[in-house]
Parts: structure tokens; C-alpha cells; sequence
């Protein structure tokens, strides 16, 4: 009787609460909130909670409550299942649920969809930032969704990029496609990272191919009113060393997680949404994973012991993601240095191809992840630097097609009447110092070409002057220069990696 009286106290405790959501529904929540700009989109009341099943799961809860006082469980009764893993941490705010909670049964759902579509089973909490561990074992994903404005402090920042940089993952919806929340959004992970410009996912990014393979999506009608006319995911992330770390979402998850039937909303598709959320679990745990082995490239420092060289080969600063990796072409340079018995020995410096200074580099390297775009001066750079006989080694990072079609793309701005084309397998370059014939490929790559596990080296050139003057790899080779691959990469192994790089660095001081 008494667990009786509990339940009871319990469900009218729970609409008590979605009744001051619904009393709230009119109001800001603070001033400069955003409520008042263009682009914000209002959060439409929750449904009432149904009450409490007398066996629920973890993932199926709806907020926690402190459980009733402890009876002795006699040998009849039915025991509870065991509490399954914490997944995901929905972050709260100090302006209560309208602000963090607007859809509050929407990771309950995706863990409900996840344990019936594939199979597994895990919890979410909700917490403050201030309570959430920086060890991202203790909490996965940290999950944002909102419609106001919102900052964090300086402390909480630090506490985030830490976390961040530690394996852990953040993911911001925007909910129902509030403008004011974006940018929020946009502004906090530029405060956090400064150095790194979040990015535009293409389609070609692991995590839309991590569990399902999603080209295209449905939007919902409220979308197309708000102007986005493609199929595409629009996703945003901040990426470190071939991990996203952030994830931003444009268009809102929550309402097909937690689903609202209206498609004047500005989000996805309820199917869409949760294959979305799908991808996500699974891309963020891989990479984690991944993490826990490659800590010497999370402390997101360069410790470059060759900056003092008096050669240098010049990483390509550009509008965009090229730093893919914070040790790659270091650790490329320090291994030929040692292998080979050459007296000059390679620097490392980093230029924009608007600086006069390439001009003092024999090397210039370019890599990145996603589309780029020279300007007209950098493009006339680059032609009169390679014009003048410098050299230019690039490579597509975990091979991702997005910087394929970029790179092919601003070579023919650079020569119009050129083309990139396969090199022979008796070209000089596979000769010094090291004979390659064949080459390991991740596993990644491994499953695209039918099981292979070496291939003949893949790499594209250009001639300048009779020259071999760009060399090219659409396989990425940065990861394989630090041993640490990412487990999505479409590219060398490190001992292919490392003996292509040496090869490239050989051939421009032998030609």
C-alpha cells in the first residue's frame, strides 16, 4: 500500500512540473534570451508523462526521483533488471526545463529505438555541467538541446575542452531549428577551440556511414520554409586529429525522437532522426575507443623538435580544416631525418600560400578533410611557387572525397591546361630509400576494395617546367605517420604511410 501511495505522489509530482513548463510556454526565460529575434522558434508544450510502468529500465525513464524507502524483497517478488550503462548525459541549464527540456522523453526514445533496432541497451542521466566528469568513460555523450540563447563560463569551458580533448563527445541540437540556440552554439565551440573553425560535415563523414549509410534525408516542410533547399544532413563539427569532437546539428533530432506530428517544424523526419541518433552512438564509441590509444595525439600540442631546421617543408595554412593531424608531418620529418644519411636536415613551419616566405620552402604540404577554396592571390602563389621549381606533396586525410574534389578541383585554377595523372609504378620516386612495390591499407579501405590488404601505391603527379613538381595521395597517409590511423580512415597502414612519406621527402632532394 505504502509503494502505492508513492506511485501516486510521484505521478502528480511529475505533471506538477510539466505544468510549470506549460505556465512558462509565454514567457523568456531571460533577458537577451533571443525570444525577440528573428529565427527563434518557440518550444511547444510536452505531453503529460504516462505514469511509470512498475518494471522500468534506465533508458525508459523519465527524470529520476529518489527511489522509496528500501523494503526487504521477499523470494516472490520480481526483481529489477540490471541498470544498464550511462550513454548519454542531457546537460541542464539553471533556467529550468523550457530551456534544456523542451522535448523530455527525446533520449529516452532514441535508447527505447536503439535497444529495438540494434540490440542495445543503455541509460541517460541528466546533469549539470558542473557535475559532469571529464573522464568521458563516466559519460559518453554529452547532449544539448535547446531553443534560447546560452553561454558557459570561462571555468565550464575549460572544463568541456578538457573533456572534449580526454575521447568524449558533445552533441548540440538545435531545437526545432532555432536560430538563437545555433549560434549560440556556433559562438560557445569557437570560445572552447579558437584554434580550430567548425566545419560543415559533407556527406562523405564517417558519421553518417558509421551504422547506416545516410546520403540523403526527409525534412520536414518547415525546413523548406526556413529556406534549406538540399537533402543533405546538416551537420556542423569541430575535429581534432580526425576525431569530431562536437557535433551541431542544424535542423532538429529531438522532435522525431520525441515525436512531435507537425511538419511545419523545422527537423527531420522521425525515421531520419533516429538513424541520425543511430549514427551517432555509434561513430562517438568507435572514437573513443580509438581515443584510449592514440592519448599522445589528444593533448592537441605539437612538440616539434625540428622547428629549427634551416630547410623546411611548409604545412599549407588555408580557409579551413588543414590541420588535420598536430604531429603527423613532425613525426614524417624526425623519421627521415634519422633513416636517411642526407646532411640537410627538415623544419617544420606553417604558412599561409599568401606569405611570401613559401617561397624559402623546397616543400609545401596540403591536407585536410572537407572542401576548401583558394583566393585568386593564393592560387597565383602556388603557380609562380611551383613555376619557380618548388614542390608540392599533398594527400587527402582518411582519404574523405569532400578534400579529393576540393584539391583536383584548385590544382586546375592553379593550371587550367594540366591534369593529375597516375604515376607509373617504375617511377623513381617508389625506388629511394625505400623499394615499394606494394603497400598495406587500413581496414577501412581494406573493406572498399573487396578484402585487399595491399594494394599497389595510389599516387597522382604533375609535371611543371618537365618537372615533377605535385604529388598527390587520395589515401591518407598523416594518421600512418603517427601510427594511429583512425578506424573509419580510408588510407596506408603506418609502415606504408611512413615509406611513402620518406620516399616523397627523397625524391625532392635527389630531382
Amino acid at each position: 500500500m505504502k509503494r502505492y501511495y508513492w506511485l501516486l505522489a510521484l505521478v502528480s509530482m511529475v505533471f506538477c512540473l510539466w505544468s510549470s513548463v506549460a505556465t512558462l510556454q509565454a514567457q523568456t526565460i531571460f533577458a537577451g534570451d533571443g525570444s525577440d529575434e528573428p529565427g527563434f522558434v518557440a518550444p511547444i508544450q510536452a505531453n503529460a508523462p504516462p505514469p511509470p510502468p512498475a518494471n522500468m529500465a534506465s533508458a525508459e525513464t523519465y527524470i529520476p526521483y529518489p527511489p522509496p524507502p528500501a523494503q526487504p524483497q521477499s523470494r516472490s517478488e520480481k526483481k529489477n533488471p540490471p541498470t544498464p550503462p550511462v550513454m548519454f548525459v542531457k546537460l541542464k541549464s539553471q533556467y529550468g526545463l523550457l530551456d534544456w527540456a523542451s522535448r523530455p522523453n527525446d533520449l529516452n526514445n532514441l535508447l527505447k529505438d536503439m535497444k529495438g533496432k540494434i540490440n542495445v541497451n543503455f541509460a541517460n542521466e541528466c546533469k549539470s555541467l558542473a557535475d559532469i566528469s571529464t573522464d568521458p568513460d563516466k559519460n559518453p555523450i554529452i547532449y544539448r538541446s535547446g531553443h534560447f540563447h546560452f553561454s558557459f563560463t570561462p571555468a565550464e569551458r575549460k572544463r568541456l575542452r578538457e573533456y572534449l580533448l580526454a575521447g568524449g563527445t558533445i552533441i548540440f541540437n538545435t531545437g526545432m531549428g532555432s536560430k538563437p540556440f545555433f549560434d549560440s552554439a556556433k559562438a560557445e565551440l569557437a570560445e572552447i577551440f579558437p584554434e580550430v573553425k567548425l566545419q560543415r560535415l559533407t556527406s562523405d563523414h564517417p558519421l553518417f556511414h558509421s551504422y547506416y549509410d545516410i546520403g540523403q534525408v526527409t525534412y520536414r516542410k518547415g525546413v523548406r520554409v526556413a529556406g534549406y533547399t538540399a537533402n543533405e544532413p546538416l551537420f556542423y563539427g569541430v575535429t581534432i586529429d580526425c576525431r569530431t569532437v562536437a557535433i551541431l546539428s542544424r535542423w532538429c533530432m529531438a522532435i522525431g525522437w520525441d515525436a512531435l506530428d507537425d511538419d511545419t517544424l523545422q527537423g527531420y523526419s522521425a525515421n531520419d532522426a533516429q538513424k541520425l541518433g543511430i549514427n551517432i552512438l555509434a561513430y562517438a564509441t568507435s572514437q573513443r575507443a580509438w581515443a584510449k590509444t592514440v592519448a599522445h595525439a589528444m593533448n592537441f600540442t605539437n612538440p616539434d623538435t625540428v622547428k629549427a631546421g634551416k630547410v623546411f617543408v611548409a604545412q599549407v595554412i588555408y580557409d579551413g580544416e588543414w590541420k588535420t593531424r598536430h604531429a603527423g608531418i613532425s613525426v614524417l620529418l624526425q623519421q627521415f631525418n634519422r633513416r636517411t644519411d642526407i646532411p640537410v636536415k627538415f623544419g617544420h613551419q606553417e604558412l599561409k600560400l599568401s606569405d611570401a616566405k613559401i617561397f624559402d620552402a623546397p616543400i609545401l604540404y596540403i591536407t585536410g578533410h572537407e572542401t576548401f577554396q583558394l583566393s585568386s592571390a593564393e592560387v597565383q602563389n602556388l603557380r609562380e611557387y611551383l613555376n619557380k621549381g618548388g614542390f608540392l606533396m599533398a594527400e587527402a586525410c582518411c582519404g574523405r572525397r569532400a578534400f579529393n574534389d576540393a584539391f583536383v578541383r584548385e590544382m586546375k585554377k592553379v593550371f587550367p591546361d594540366r591534369s593529375l595523372s597516375l604515376l607509373a609504378a617504375s617511377s623513381p620516386l617508389f625506388a629511394l630509400p625505400n623499394q615499394i612495390k606494394v603497400v598495406g591499407v587500413t581496414p577501412g579501405l581494406s573493406s572498399q576494395l573487396g578484402g585487399k590488404t595491399t594494394i599497389a601505391p595510389n599516387l597522382l603527379g604533375m609535371e611543371v617546367n618537365g618537372q615533377l613538381a605535385v604529388i598527390y595521395s587520395p589515401y591518407g597517409m598523416c594518421g600512418g605517420w603517427e601510427m594511429a590511423q583512425n578506424p573509419y580512415a580510408l588510407g596506408y597502414d603506418d609502415a606504408g604511410s611512413l615509406s611513402l612519406g620518406e620516399n616523397m621527402l627523397m625524391h625532392t632532394m635527389t630531382h
